[in-house]
């Protein structure tokens, strides 16, 4: 994720989901740092700065998921499915949440997939929870567990 949750509700929950994932997978959250002085940078210098710093985390191994506007759609059946996949074939999933800008083309040529919460645009912060809480119910789906309903 670049830069921090400022909602201290969202990160509440955020860090909530992200204890409850922990009950099924290995799962952890890095944040980038937020770029310093940006007022001086246009949209696409922030989106490179942002980017080489998402690089540099990445493994050559790593499969990596976009979150973002244009990616697949799923249900969260759906998302259950693909994960438990993914589970399989992957060895360390990374998902990426980008600046405020979206991801540079560096950035999406390493990308493996892109996903897309919602059609709907959300501010950062509430896709990091969204996200976050939609992880958990494919877990919960996974192993059949009563915290999703059809």
């Amino acid at each position: 994720m670049v830069g921090r949750t400022a909602n201290k509700h969202f990160a509440a929950g955020i860090d909530d989901y992200a204890e409850r994932i922990g009950h099924y997978m290995p799962f952890t959250l890095t944040v980038i740092p937020e770029l310093k002085n940006t007022k001086k940078l246009s949209e696409e210098q922030q989106k490179q700065a942002e980017g080489e710093l998402i690089l540099k985390l990445l493994q050559p191994q790593d499969t990596v998921v976009l979150l973002d506007e244009h990616g697949q759609e799923l249900r969260s059946v759906e998302l259950a499915r693909w994960l438990e996949r993914k589970q399989t074939t992957a060895r360390r999933l990374v998902f990426v949440i980008g600046g405020p800008y979206g991801f540079s083309p560096e950035v999406y040529a390493r990308a493996n997939e892109q996903l897309s919460l919602s059609r709907l645009t959300f501010s950062h912060q509430m896709v990091r929870l969204v996200f976050t809480e939609q992880i958990y119910r494919a877990c919960t789906i996974i192993k059949g567990e009563p915290y999703h309903h059809e």
